[in-house]
């Protein structure tokens, strides 16, 4: 009986051993490598939605109403400055031009007459002035009848490519309205939005931040082979985006660029103490960064996290992670929330110096 109770106990015994180390074993699962984050100052390259523009892109519009009686030029072409566009029909407005000049040399004759007169004391001084002021007014009214004709004619005010004709030969044209557009492709313009923080680390990292080049990279995905040059920040925020708008300047030898393309400007910005993780210790879901980090019991968390750019095989935090957290490196993809870990610390800088791969 009693060697019965004695084996009933040692059974139970060894049960209670088993359970309790297949529980450990559960627990603890082996070793892991974890780090942390490093702070250090850096520089990292972002793209951002660019909108091409000439450096000058103007509407030709008539200036007097008329018949299109003349299209010099055609869609595509270069033109020279000065170079003759369009012309509207003149008749009328060089007949305006001869009334008034008969009109002026009208009052020329009464006021040489008025003149003698009133040299003789046949007239007063004051019908000499009248008839000089009437002369005055022909002579204005010459000027514009002048100027009105040569608003018939529409020359190009600079050196550009014309843009699409609407209008054709003998269409009715109104004062104002559209005839073409004339761009100036010599250099384009790249306009992008920044936030408030890139803008703030920019400005104050003068040094860090060179001589502001930056690259274009079409919407081919190609790369366009001239580098451009941040030249101005406009004065104001936008309330609703939370951006300030960023210009810079690109050369276009090829001709290659046109008003109205889009792109992506590459710009490189400077950031002070920033804090950097292994890509490979990262895990993504629907968009969304994570990151498992250790909790005091060595139990796994995960936490989601945002970047604010990215440098080889490293990810630079904007928010969500502390520098003294410890985070998993090796495992991440098989590691599971909750799970009870024992691992070996390794220091940040070395984890840096030996990265190649992401996680595995």
């Amino acid at each position: 009986m009693k060697r019965n109770v004695l084996f009933a106990g040692c059974i139970a015994l060894l049960c209670l051993t088993s359970c309790t180390t297949k529980k450990e074993e559960k627990e603890e699962t082996g070793k892991f490598t974890v780090t942390n984050a490093a702070v250090i100052d850096t520089s990292f390259t972002k793209e951002y939605v660019s909108q091409i523009r000439s450096v000058r892109n103007i509407e030709i519009r008539a200036q007097e109403k008329g018949y299109l009686q003349n299209i010099y030029v055609d869609e595509g072409q270069y033109v020279k400055a000065g170079q003759v566009l369009f012309r509207i029909m003149p008749q009328l407005y060089e007949a305006e031009l001869q009334k008034a000049e008969a009109e002026a040399k009208a009052a020329s004759i009464e006021w040489q007459n008025a003149k003698t007169l009133a040299d003789k004391n046949v007239v007063s001084k004051n019908e000499q002035a009248m008839a000089l002021a009437k002369l005055e007014q022909a002579k204005a009214e010459v000027a514009m009848a002048k100027l009105h004709l040569s608003f018939t004619e529409i020359r190009a005010p600079f050196a550009g490519t014309i843009d699409r004709i609407p209008k054709k030969l003998g269409s009715l044209i109104d004062e104002g309205e559209l005839l073409t557009s004339l761009s100036d492709n010599s250099q384009m313009y790249s306009y992008f939005n920044v936030s408030e923080p890139e803008y703030l680390q920019y400005q104050t990292n003068v040094k860090s931040r060179g001589d502001s080049e930056v690259s274009l990279i079409l919407a081919n995905g190609d790369r366009l082979k001239y580098k451009g040059k941040v030249e101005v920040i406009e004065s104001e925020f936008d309330p609703e985006t939370g951006n300030i708008a960023f210009r810079a300047k690109f050369p276009n030898n090829d001709k290659l660029l046109r008003n109205g393309e889009t792109g992506k400007v590459e710009m490189t910005l400077p950031v002070k103490n920033a804090l950097i993780i292994p890509q490979k210790a990262t895990y993504e879901i629907q968009d969304k960064m994570y990151v498992f980090v250790v909790d005091s019991n060595n139990k796994l968390k995960s936490r989601e996290f945002e970047i604010i750019g990215e440098l080889p095989d490293l990810y630079v935090v904007k928010k969500g992670l502390a520098a003294n957290e410890k985070v998993l490196l090796e495992g991440v993809q098989k590691a599971k929330d909750d799970e009870k870990i024992t691992y070996v610390y390794q220091k940040p800088e070395e984890v840096i110096a030996n990265l190649k791969l992401k996680a595995e």
